[in-house]
């Protein structure tokens, strides 16, 4: 089949529209697309990627029956590849397309529609007209006859719509058009201004212990934050902006747009009428649904303005590379904490707390000595969100490393009293003007800042493999690097999940106690035999066979954290593990010694401003 051309972007073609009808017992949109042709062919596609996402998904597998007439006159329509047509047509008169797309996705990539929830993003439900992306997008979503209480929000600006939100709305061109995704439904909605410009908070799903006013509140301090992080007193770039949150039993995650957010959380990490007002008290479920909030709000310039040179102009038709989501992804996940920090949200040792968990996510992956963050950010296509149980051993995460680049940078200038990271993020957005950004800019402005090169640190911390100077950076804020025992799965180097009194090996770590025994992700842990010294024939010769027949007893395992009782003082255990229903007795050594980070600052430390500003 012949490739998809390249597509020549106009800016003097007349609107594209779409006009979505909604097929909801069905799971359904119904989607009408007009256009007027400029050749005898009208090549159409459907991206296969989302920005914000970088994992080739085939949207283009839900969509079905496309079909095209002008007039009455059907159009011959022939399919190219996997998501990408081509339909003969006369020039200058206008065309329809009809086509119709499954909406089952309950995430916040692709499109959900039942008769409860309605959500979609553009990239996939509506095609690309290639020749027309620099052309006015139309949107027009009728509203359900039979659900009158059901409401539409986007961020996309309005031509014209009823009060509850339905009708017709209106981008510059085809990048904007499927970078303002849909939420449809009976949701709750509050709305509030940061920096004067208006947000609006659209949560479906939400149980009648939700309390509203409460996130909003939160969410204002955030937004004003980060807002005043990069322009001060000035306006931010975005005229109004909307979180829509889609709360689920047991959910997390967040696609970043440019003028709006897509959610997820579960409901118990929701605020609640009647609980404490402090974050901290509440849970960590809601603290880290603020991270969340934030997070994806700093994207707003970190990533969807500010963002790597190779995404200057996407290519939906398939991966876009970029060795700089360390920096995109990697800084907006440091900042995401340390401005709920700013913002009053959490105080220095719950902001601690967070930080301490992201440098043991670092630390007790075996494969930040294997790949490098750049080269993690390269490979995000096919490793990051194609997990596997070998992943922690073959990469490292470009958020949690990069934010502890991030860190590291920071501390660094700070400790030589050279400003901050803000500073340099500022001149970064100031140097590109909101858009596309290389790694050179970022090693330009170190350098500005700090009046030396930074060619050794980016070249260690972001291109090599070896860990990074955290202890000692953080111990010059005054911040203690306590070491505590680790939990039993992290001596032995195992994650694991219990369910029904079964444990279940899901990750062998390499270089650790379970890797060296031979142990396998899959494996199910039944049991454990201590060894001891009578039963490895060190033991007097007099022991008695009441004693030899009580060292030889076996445990059944049911949960791990058990396994300390049943080995007592045995330095050595027999593992019984079921493998593709065999029984395999396994010899497993004890660690000791194995630690974990727990980060604090003692009262009275010098913090030299740091992090609450």
């Amino acid at each position: 089949m012949p490739a998809a051309r390249t597509p020549t972007r106009r800016t003097d073609a007349a609107p594209v529209g779409y006009t979505l009808t909604l097929d909801r017992l069905r799971h359904r949109y119904v989607v009408q697309m007009k256009l007027t042709p400029i050749t005898d062919v009208q090549r159409v596609s459907l991206p296969v990627w989302i920005p914000g996402s970088y994992l080739v998904r085939e949207f283009a597998r839900h969509l079905s029956g496309l079909r095209a007439q002008q007039g009455r006159a059907e159009c011959e329509v022939t399919q190219l590849d996997k998501s990408t047509w081509d339909i003969a047509c006369q020039p200058g008169r206008p065309l329809t397309i009809e086509y119709t797309v499954y909406a089952r996705d309950n995430s916040v990539r692709a499109a959900w529609l039942d008769s409860h929830r309605g959500f979609f993003n553009g990239t996939s439900v509506l095609l690309r007209a290639h020749g027309h992306e620099g052309a006015p997008h139309e949107v027009t979503v009728r509203p359900p006859a039979d659900a009158p209480d059901w409401q539409l929000a986007t961020a996309m600006p309005t031509v014209r719509s009823d009060k509850r939100g339905f009708g017709t709305y209106r981008a510059a061109d085809y990048d904007e058009a499927v970078d303002h995704p849909f939420e449809l439904g009976a949701f709750w909605s509050g709305q509030f201004k940061a920096a004067g410009v208006p947000h609006r908070l659209v949560v479906a799903g939400a149980p009648a212990a939700f309390d509203g006013e409460r996130l909003l509140r939160a969410a204002r301090k955030i937004c004003e934050t980060a807002i005043a992080f990069w322009h001060g007193k000035a306006r931010p770039p975005h005229r109004q902006y909307v979180f829509m949150l889609n709360v689920v039993d047991d959910g997390y995650g967040g696609l970043e747009h440019r003028a709006s957010t897509a959610l997820i959380c579960g409901r118990r990490d929701l605020p609640r009428h009647g609980a404490p007002a402090e974050a901290a008290r509440v849970g960590e479920g809601y603290v880290t649904l603020l991270g969340l909030i934030s997070h994806e709000y700093f994207h707003t310039w970190n990533v969807k303005r500010m963002r790597p040179a190779e995404f200057a102009r996407y290519d939906y038709t398939q991966e876009n590379y970029t060795r700089l989501l360390w920096f995109f992804e990697g800084f907006t996940s440091y900042y995401d904490d340390l401005l709920l920090r700013r913002a009053g949200l959490i105080d220095d040792a719950g902001y601690l707390k967070l930080l301490t968990t992201t440098a043991n996510q670092v630390l007790q992956a075996p494969g930040r000595q294997a790949q490098s963050v750049a080269q993690a950010s390269f490979d995000a296509w096919t490793r990051y969100y194609r997990p596997d149980e070998n992943t922690p051993n073959s990469t490292i995460s470009y958020y949690s490393k990069g934010a502890l680049v991030a860190l590291c940078l920071d501390l660094t200038l700070r400790e030589a009293g050279r400003g901050t990271l803000d500073d340099v993020m500022r001149s970064l957005w100031q140097r590109t003007r909101g858009g596309p950004l290389t790694e050179a800019d970022v090693a330009a402005v170190l350098t500005d800042q700090a009046g030396r090169s930074f060619a050794t640190e980016l070249t260690a911390w972001v291109h090599g493999t070896e860990d990074l100077p955290l202890k000692d950076l953080l111990e010059a804020q005054g911040v203690q690097v306590l070491q505590e025992p680790s939990q039993v799965a992290q001596t032995l180097g195992l994650r694991v999940t219990e369910s029904g009194g079964t444990v279940t090996l899901k990750v062998v770590l390499d270089g650790g106690a379970a890797a060296a025994a031979g142990m396998a992700a899959g494996d199910e842990w039944l049991g454990v035999e201590p060894v001891t010294e009578a039963r490895q024939g060190r033991r007097a010769a007099a022991a008695s066979t009441s004693q030899a027949t009580q060292t030889a007893a076996g445990w059944r395992l049911t949960r791990l954290e058990d396994l300390p009782l049943y080995a007592g003082r045995a330095r050595r255990v027999l593992a019984l593990v079921a493998r593709d229903k065999r029984l395999l007795r396994l010899p497993l050594e004890l660690p000791t010694g194995a630690t974990t980070w727990r980060l604090v600052r003692p009262a009275g430390a010098d913090t030299q401003g740091w992090p609450a500003r």
